[in-house]
């Protein structure tokens, strides 16, 4: 059996990857990966108590727990793009790059320098070698499924990578756990991103991006409406934060992000979840990632604009080495720049890129 190297984050998910991997008899060593401690506090980030939770797993499984730091590729290969996204105005996916550049990139160079054969992680997604090309399919529990966030991984990692879990439900992992004396077995799932934390998310990002304040105007009339605090902070869909409840003369419904103006600092709002400003028919796409060979123009996908929404159909209706045009079958709320389209064959994860 082969030695394989498993990212242990301290959660059910991954704590179960290595119980699987130990039960089909491999040698299984676990990694902690600390990627972040600018601020690292119990407060904000939950580091120190992920540690714990990954150690005393390990400790259960009975394998040995190796912490790399990470926080230097961390800062320069996920960070730098997250803040110079958000800048120009744009909404990143930091969770993309950091599976792309850290789980699959730099976690796996340091497992390769171990003299592993194959890392594993606890990622809700599956992998199959077919017709001599190594794929990506979304996870039994489409509820849970991540491929969306691992996208840009490419054939190499992919063929050296496992996803023990892929095949389970959430509920059946958690049981696996129960039933193992796992020590996490009912620890709550994390959400968000770690160097954000449970702070506010505005008032993170202003430490690294100052305030400039504009209008809020109404994208029908162009009445000013408000005062806002930064393009930075607000994200196309937008309803929460505004600050611009009631207006005189409008109609009462809520308000939304509907777009903006760079150069002169405006930042436009529409009323109603339905408004057509906030739908589109088509996209493109750029900085574009296929894990195996590149889609046909022209043919029906399902394509995701982001995490948890039902694939939609579309079609390519261009495609070059840089760039894509998306045509939808029907309209598309909130496609929001920044953010990752990513395609779809029925299971098939094909790769995508970054909405422009």
């Amino acid at each position: 059996m082969a030695q394989v190297i498993v990212g242990l984050s301290g959660g059910v998910d991954s704590s179960v990857a290595a119980l699987l991997l130990k039960r089909a008899g491999h040698e299984v060593i676990g990694v902690f990966m600390k990627n972040w401690e600018d601020d690292d506090s119990e407060e904000y980030c939950s580091a120190r108590e992920d540690f714990l939770a990954a150690a005393a797993a390990a400790d259960r499984l009975g394998i040995d727990l190796e912490v790399v730091n990470f926080t230097a590729e961390y800062r320069e290969r996920v960070f730098a793009n997250f803040l110079a996204e958000y800048r120009a105005g744009r909404t990143p996916n930091p969770d993309v790059l950091c599976n792309s550049e850290i789980k699959f990139r730099a976690f796996l160079e340091h497992a390769l320098r171990l003299g592993a054969e194959k890392i594993a992680t606890g990622h809700y997604a599956q992998v199959r070698e077919f017709l001599g090309q190594w794929q990506l399919l979304k996870a039994e529990d489409g509820n849970k499924d991540q491929s969306y966030f691992l996208y840009r991984l490419n054939q190499q990692q992919l063929a050296k990578t496992l996803f023990p879990v892929g095949h389970l439900y959430k509920r059946e992992v958690r049981a696996l756990a129960q039933e193992a004396g796992l020590p996490n077995a009912a620890r709550k799932d994390s959400t968000g991103i770690c160097f954000i934390g449970e702070r506010r998310f505005r008032e993170f990002l202003a430490r690294y991006l100052p305030k400039t304040p504009g209008e809020i105007r109404d994208l029908d009339s162009q009445r000013v409406l408000g005062r806002h605090e930064g393009l930075s902070y607000y994200t196309l869909g937008q309803r929460a934060g505004l600050g611009i409840g009631g207006v005189r003369g409008a109609q009462e419904a809520p308000w939304f992000v509907a777009g903006k103006e760079m150069v002169r600092n405006i930042l436009y709002v529409v009323q109603g979840h339905d408004h057509p400003a906030l739908h589109s028919m088509t996209l493109t796409a750029t900085d574009l990632h296929w894990i195996g060979e590149a889609p046909r123009c022209q043919w029906v996908y399902g394509a995701k604009t982001r995490y948890r929404m039902p694939d939609a159909a579309c079609s390519l209706t261009a495609l070059d080495g840089e760039r894509c045009q998306i045509a939808f079958a029907a309209p598309q709320w909130a496609v929001t720049p920044g953010q990752s389209v990513v395609l779809y064959e029925s299971r098939v994860c094909l790769g995508g890129g970054i909405i422009a």
